[in-house]
């Protein structure tokens, strides 16, 4: 790992870190392969980080949660997915994705009704974004949301959700058409309580990674909920999980440098023990500068969510530096995986590795929050081009 970098930071959040490594080696580590297989959510592993208060990391303690910062929670994420993605995507999302609009959008009531059991972790929220037709594009959003009285009926599908069929989610907040305005749909957003009549939860999908992480489509048939369920102002509802999203690929690119920085050192650990023509793999050149390169790509990865953190933190724009942090964490997460199962040879490619996990996990890093061609756009945009 990269000791330079952490021993510039403030004692509580090295601390925080070893306390997060501890527990991502003796807790997370040794149950991963079995969870992979099984495509099993992992319930104790969940209930221990949310004994470590976790998942309130960035919200004030007058909610339940720590009274820290969004740098707190990209640390931990970062820790956590040097050894499980599935995991770490698990914490993201219940926090980034679940609980965040509520802080940033909601209102007092609706902060007090559900900011106390997301922070504990207790239970789990969902963020309901993307439908077959639309996702990065607003303008293909089908799911609709029409007055009726003192409701709100929503009619419609989501797919791809995270934490949305746990038996933990208590909460998926959605996207949905309410009108038209001057530049096309109006959409708002909408708090959606687990188990809401005329909400389905389809079957979990056979994903190629992210095996234990809980990922479902949801469909909406005449459901209703009180007008006070309207998150934020309407028709600011796009705006608002741009802004959610922004904050969020700083989040999956301290998750994907966790998972870069897991592949060198497994590799590099491997190499050390790996004996091939009378001498370990690591003292060859061909090993040696492959590891080396993936070292070099997850300190720059880590310097950029680093800045991009810092910025948010100080109430500065920083969607231009999120964008680069996760286009070049992403892409160093996919790469140093492909390089590492490489390393590994024969064994890379068995499951029980976490080389072979990330390499399988890393993928959807260049397509979830935002894929890389996305970020290139908002990139050239921050250009003026």
């Amino acid at each position: 790992m990269s000791e330079s970098l952490q021993s510039e930071l403030p004692d509580e959040y090295r601390e925080l870190s070893a306390s997060v490594r501890d527990f991502a080696n003796q807790v997370v580590a040794p149950v991963s392969a079995e969870h992979d297989r099984a495509h099993s959510f992992p319930y104790e592993v969940v209930a221990g980080m949310a004994d470590m208060g976790l998942f309130g990391l960035p919200f004030p303690e007058e909610y339940g949660g720590m009274g820290g910062d969004y740098f707190a929670l990209c640390l931990a994420l970062e820790e956590i997915a040097k050894v499980d993605q599935s995991v770490a995507i698990t914490l993201e999302a219940g926090v980034s994705l679940g609980a965040m609009p509520v802080y940033r959008f909601g209102t007092e009531e609706q902060k007090q009704q559900w900011l106390p059991q997301l922070a504990s972790g207790e239970k789990l929220g969902a963020f309901g974004l993307t439908e077959p037709d639309a996702g990065s594009d607003a303008s293909g959003t089908r799911t609709t949301a029409r007055e009726d009285a003192d409701a709100w009926v929503i009619n419609g599908s989501k797919q791809f959700i995270t934490n949305s069929g746990t038996d933990i989610t208590s909460l998926i907040t959605i996207t949905a058409v309410t009108g038209e305005n001057a530049k096309g749909k109006e959409i708002s957003t909408f708090l959606v309580p687990a188990g809401t009549p005329g909400l389905t939860v389809a079957p979990p999908y056979d994903k190629v990674g992210w095996n234990a992480s809980d990922t479902h489509g949801l469909s909406f048939d005449d459901l209703r909920i009180p007008r006070e369920n309207l998150l934020g102002e309407r028709g600011r509802g796009y705006a608002n999980f741009l802004r959610i999203l922004d904050e969020g690929r700083i989040a999956i690119a301290a998750l994907a440098v966790g998972a870069a920085q897991g592949c060198v050192d497994e590799s590099v650990r491997y190499a050390k023990e790996r004996r091939a023509f009378g001498t370990n793999i690591g003292s060859h050149q061909a090993i040696a500068f492959k590891i080396a390169r993936m070292e070099a790509r997850t300190h720059v990865a880590r310097r950029a969510y680093y800045q991009a953190a810092a910025l948010l933190l100080a109430g500065k724009p920083f969607k231009h530096e999120a964008a680069i942090a996760k286009l070049i964490a992403s892409e160093a997460a996919m790469d140093n995986s492909r390089d590492a199962t490489q390393i590994f040879g024969g064994n890379g490619f068995m499951n029980e590795y976490v080389v072979a996990r990330h390499y399988r996990d890393s993928k959807i890093l260049e397509i979830g929050e935002g894929t890389s061609e996305v970020q290139l756009m908002l990139i050239a945009r921050g250009l003026g081009l």
